[in-house]
């Protein structure tokens, strides 16, 4: 325990966040520190263990997550390694973390105040069990959310509680452990805390109740003084029990004069505990499934969205065909997809959405597609393209594959809304299909068009027998750290762009399209080469239908860059890269209560307000090996100037950006900086387009509701705009039933509350993961904003008894004690596995250890495991999980000295250290 917290205090370290409970915001934040400090620690393990099992040596070139990631993926992870995804998922949990201060600054279950023990503990202990289902179902979203929200509760329990002024220094093990009872808690009319005239003494907790080993807590309240005779409260100006005798408060948020060692205590603790709840989720998921979680994969994700109907044969073959090349040519190398992603579509039908890590599943599923059906009409293309946002990873390359119109266009606000929570790119390749009747062939392009404009995307529009040669698109954004340094659409004309090539870009390709475009391209020598020059001084020039593909040759890439373009016609410019230098954002909007934070923004940005954003930058060996320059807001379709921000520097490359003059229409985030590797200036520009809004809609999901059963969501909304009937418009990616007023009538500057109700069906899986759109829309269709809403469908558990383990035979006296003579040796282990409930052992797993690990049938009630290794190989660990996520961890070392005791056959029921099973010593 002792080395592990060390090392966890070290990683926190590298989070550079200064002491305190509270959220992002104020300069302060220990809820990140903690959380950070533990998963970084946790995830240092883990990829360690799985390093180990490979083969290879973990050991990170330094602290930074790019470095992180790097050692983590091992030998495959060779050339540009981006840490977006690691980052992102990070900010996911600290995010969910703050906002429990936020969205439940009244609930003393989510605090642990005002003695709420039993309460607190059971939202634990149903964050736990859904955050365990959704990994099943590969819903990691949804189980980051969840875990930001445990970790905020069981880490308040340390500050708010009497935990560590009881003399405790381990975490209390039961708050994770349903198993285990929480007593000896002080009761209603039990007086606690002595009166503390000045608000701020070191340990007002009555002599007694130290005595005893009564559990307490402070009494919180924002709104009203009330508290029970006699008992602590929270503290602090927010609390008004504090003024209350007895006055003063127990709380260790923060580090006061006089409470330096028990705020060092509690975050002891709280980090200790932290490690302990991960640790259970990780034996729950699995090293593979727990690294996934947090983001480290290799960054590519392939999500096809393919339309079957009849005339579709030659595009679902093409389709096919790239997907094997991509698997064939990308194999063993980083840019080797971390999931193929595959979701059909024809009329009326979608789906169903196949999701695999394995190239070889994914080559049998799109080689089972067949052209079928369909007719004439239009085909469900956005209710597929939906399933394939709401179920891919965020930030994820999606391709649609169509011949036709879409006769779901009514999605296409839904469509937009996701694209901007996601941040996720599409490319629609539409050809034509012969004999097949359109409506408005144009129109059903513009509104293709729309939707990759607004996500960074590519419309491309090609024959059938051309589509092979366009393609190529497709292999050049699935792959690792790919970087957007400009991106540009306009209505018609002529116009020069400037773009800035840093030394570090591989790979540079710029992407055109439209029709009837002529276009010339300058590099800082001024050297030019035009579009009718396919092959040129300054690359190799690809045209097939409305795409032009301008591939930059190497050695000519460094400085300012221009290109004139001119058309009648609308067109579109992109330039991209392959490189680590880039960064992740979030609009977000400021909040207070007692511990005011950032929270990021669901819909759109509030108009008439200043623009925030909360960025995350990374380089090549992390943050400080860049210097952000400029951060600024910009049209993409519009020739304007960009809207300059001013920036704080939170630490570890994340920085606080506020816009006061916000672009009219759609806008992206545009970035220049140093790179300190290279001395050399870098451009970057986010893909997803965004726009602000007068409306605001606002929802909190709180908890996860059970198969056949209905939840109530209350939702809020306003606007700064005209008053008046605002149409509502909700609609979940599941098609589950939902009932919500058509509409509400808005008095201006006052928000109007409404509710929202769904209903899983009985047969629900658990973890399944529900994404719902709520949008507000004026009457006449002017102004609109929307929120975007996860909800976890999770079946309610009884079981929380842990497999156990009864060591029957060792046999390891043949061992040197001299460890240099161990190779000629081996020694063994059996043990007996049971599940104490009943439900049944799920999966049995060799965590440490280099011999032979076996065991029988899972089916089994009593399951036998053997273990034979060599002397030199000294300890054996193995993980048990039942069927619900229960864990249990047998450990057994041959260590002589210098390591953990042998237990051997004289403790004849030996019970293995069971994950994180430290029971409270009361």
């Amino acid at each position: 325990m002792c080395s592990a917290l060390t090392a966890a205090l070290v990683a926190m370290a590298l989070i550079q966040r200064s002491v305190a409970f509270v959220p992002i915001g104020g300069g302060a934040a220990t809820h990140v520190s903690i959380t950070g400090g533990a998963l970084l620690q946790k995830l240092k393990e883990t990829c360690k263990a799985v390093a180990e099992s490979s083969g290879h040596e973990f050991n990170p070139t330094g602290p930074s997550a790019e470095e992180l990631v790097q050692a983590c993926l091992g030998p495959t992870a060779t050339g540009e390694v981006s840490a977006t995804k690691f980052r992102a998922a990070l900010q996911d949990i600290y995010v969910q973390n703050g906002l429990v201060d936020r969205d439940f600054v009244t609930s003393a279950p989510h605090h642990f105040n005002s003695e709420a023990f039993l309460e607190g503990r059971g939202l634990i202990t149903e964050g736990v069990v859904s955050i365990k289902a959704n990994i099943r179902n590969q819903n990691y979203q949804a189980s980051r959310e969840m875990l930001g929200r445990v970790l905020h509760t069981l880490q308040d329990f340390y500050s708010h509680s009497n935990w560590v002024e009881l003399g405790y220094t381990e975490p209390f093990a039961n708050l994770i452990h349903p198993d285990l009872p929480i007593e000896n808690i002080a009761a209603k009319d039990t007086a606690t805390c002595s009166d503390c005239a000045s608000g701020n003494c070191p340990n007002p907790i009555l002599a007694n109740i130290l005595q005893e080993k009564k559990l307490t807590s402070g009494y919180m309240g924002i709104f009203s003084s009330e508290k029970p005779r006699g008992k602590c409260s929270h503290g602090g100006a927010a609390d008004l029990t504090s003024m209350v005798e007895p006055r003063g408060g127990i709380s260790k948020d923060e580090r006061r004069p006089g409470n330096e060692a028990l705020h060092a205590a509690a975050v002891n603790a709280a980090t200790s505990a932290s490690l302990q709840l991960l640790e259970d989720i990780r034996g729950a998921a699995g090293d593979s499934e727990f690294l996934r979680l947090m983001g480290i994969a290799r960054s590519a994700v392939v999500c096809f969205v393919i339309d079957t109907t009849g005339s579709m044969a030659n595009d679902i073959e093409e389709a096919r065909r790239v997907v094997y090349s991509i698997i064939d040519s990308k194999k063993g190398t980083q840019d080797e997809p971390s999931e193929y992603i595959l979701v059909p579509f024809n009329d009326p039908g979608f789906g169903p959405m196949i999701r695999t890590t394995d190239p070889e599943v994914m080559k049998q599923e799109i080689s089972k597609l067949k052209a079928q059906g369909g007719g004439d009409l239009p085909e469900m293309c956005l209710s597929g393209l939906q399933m394939a946002l709401t179920g891919a990873p965020a930030s994820s390359h999606i391709y649609v594959f169509t011949d036709a119109t879409a006769k779901d266009i009514y999605l296409k606000d839904t469509i937009v809304a996701l694209i901007r929570s996601t941040k996720s790119t599409v490319s629609f390749f539409m050809t034509n299909a012969s004999g097949r009747k359109q409506r408005s062939l144009r129109a059903s392009f513009d509104d293709y068009r729309d939707l990759a404009l607004a996500s960074g995307g590519q419309a491309i529009q090609v024959t059938k027998g051309k589509l092979p040669e366009a393609t190529d698109v497709i292999l050049d954004t699935s792959t690792s750290a790919l970087v957007t340094v400009l991106q540009r659409s306009r209505s018609s004309g002529s116009e020069t762009f400037t773009f800035l090539l840093d030394e570090s870009l591989k790979n540079i390709t710029l992407y055109i399209t439209g029709s009837q475009i002529t276009f010339t391209i300058t590099n800082p020598a001024g050297v030019n080469q035009s579009n009718p020059e396919l092959s040129g001084d300054l690359g190799m020039i690809q045209n097939v239908g409305n795409l032009w593909r301008i591939r930059l040759d190497a050695d000519k890439q460094t400085g300012i860059w221009k290109i004139k373009m001119a058309s009648s016609n609308p067109y579109t410019l992109k330039v991209t890269g392959q490189n680590t230098i880039t960064f992740i954002y979030d609009f977000v909007a400021p909040y207070g209560g007692p511990h005011p934070g950032y929270a990021p923004i669901t819909g759109r940005p509030q108009a008439g307000q200043p623009a925030i954003l909360l960025l995350s930058v990374m380089g090549r060996k992390g943050p400080s090996s860049v210097t952000v320059g400029e951060v600024g807001l910009i049209p993409v379709s519009r020739a304007e100037a960009v809207s300059k921000g001013s920036t704080t520097d939170m630490g570890n490359g994340d920085i606080l950006v506020t816009v006061d003059t916000i672009p009219q229409g759609e806008f992206v985030v545009i970035l220049t900086g140093t790179d300190s590797v290279s001395n050399s200036q870098f451009q970057r520009q986010s893909t997803t387009q965004m726009s602000v809004s007068k409306v605001i809609v606002k929802a909190v999901v709180d908890n996860s509701v059970e198969p056949g059963q209905t939840l109530s969501l209350p939702f809020s909304v306003m606007t700064e705009g005209s008053g008046g009937a605002y149409s509502i418009n909700a609609r979940n990616d599941r098609n589950y039933p939902m009932k919500f007023p058509p509409s509400v009538t808005l008095t201006t500057g006052q928000y109007a509350n409404a509710t929202l109700t769904i209903t899983p069906p009985a047969s629900t899986p658990s973890g399944t993961d529900i994404t719902l759109t709520i949008e507000a829309k004026s009457s006449t269709s002017v102004d609109s904003n929307y929120a975007v809403l996860r909800l976890s469908v999770v079946t309610k558990i009884t079981d929380f008894v842990r497999p156990t383990c009864e060591v029957v035979r060792i046999s390891a006296d043949d061992c040197p004690t001299d460890v240099s003579q161990c190779v000629s040796f081996r020694w063994d282990l059996s043990a007996n596995l049971t599940d104490g409930n009943g439900t049944g052992i799920d999966r049995i797993t060799l965590r440490q250890g280099d011999g032979v690990f076996s065991h029988n049938a899972l089916s089994d009630l009593n399951i036998q495991a053997s273990y034979n290794a060599s002397c030199c190989s000294q300890i054996v660990e193995f993980v048990a999980v039942d069927k619900v996520g229960n864990v249990g961890t047998c450990y057994h070392s041959i260590v002589q000295s210098g390591g953990p005791p042998s237990l051997g056959l004289a403790q004849p029921l030996w019970l293995c250290l069971w994950l994180g099973a430290f029971m409270a010593r009361s």
